[in-house]
């Protein structure tokens, strides 16, 4: 992923604090063996001290490639939105010489993946993973050989990802003037679409905390 020197995270708790904002849904990307492409996968995860759990049905052609090459990235990103060129035209040209850009949120772990299969620690595992989904313990125990999730855990594997870096982005034009960034994000909030309304708090946030970009 690349980053700008103006699109870095500002420090550590800035992308924790995003992550912990309910972004709990990501992109895991195994390289696959010789001659076949990546495989990717869509899903929940939870967080821990420096790891990241998943839980994927056995049959997810994900393992394999992960016995094959155990070094993972795991991809959050939301926040985002288009922004038209006009809207970012530098003063005293016409607005048309703008140039089109997309604003989002991105934070990249770089992990070791460890499969879980022993029934006790996948049992362990989605425990911890319920008690983030759903706090209200509004669901059955989650033990093994105890129905109905202890019958379940054949049918799926537990994946520990060891995060060994992290690199954060968040895109909003921190390097262009105070109010040209101010007047896209009121643009945002009046277009209000999709993830707009999410892409301006984060900009006005960032504008918050940097002023003028300063190399």
């Amino acid at each position: 992923m690349f980053i700008q020197p103006w699109d870095a995270g500002l420090d550590e708790a800035e992308w924790q604090t995003w992550i912990a904002d309910g972004h709990d849904f990501g992109l895991l990307s195994v390289n696959g063996p010789p001659g076949q492409a990546p495989v990717a996968v869509p899903t929940h995860f939870t967080g821990g001290a420096g790891h990241l759990l998943i839980h994927l049905a056995r049959p997810n052609p994900v393992w394999e490639a992960i016995e094959h090459d155990p070094n993972v990235l795991f991809t959050v990103f939301g926040d985002y939105a288009f922004i038209p060129g006009p809207w970012r035209a530098k003063a005293g040209t016409p607005p048309t010489d703008g140039v089109p850009t997309s604003y989002y949120t991105a934070v990249q772990f770089t992990c070791r993946a460890h499969i879980v299969d022993d029934p006790a620690a996948k049992a362990e595992l989605l425990r911890r993973q319920m008690a983030h989904f759903q706090p209200d313990g509004d669901h059955a125990p989650v033990e093994a050989g105890r129905p109905p999730y202890g019958r379940m855990l054949p049918g799926i594997r537990g994946l520990r990802l060891d995060v060994t870096d992290v690199r954060a982005k968040f895109k909003y034009d921190d390097h262009k003037p105070v109010g040209q960034r101010a007047d896209v994000a009121g643009r945002l909030a009046e277009r209000g679409r999709g993830l707009d309304a999410q892409a301006a708090r984060q900009q006005l946030r960032r504008l918050d905390r940097t002023g003028p970009w300063k190399p």
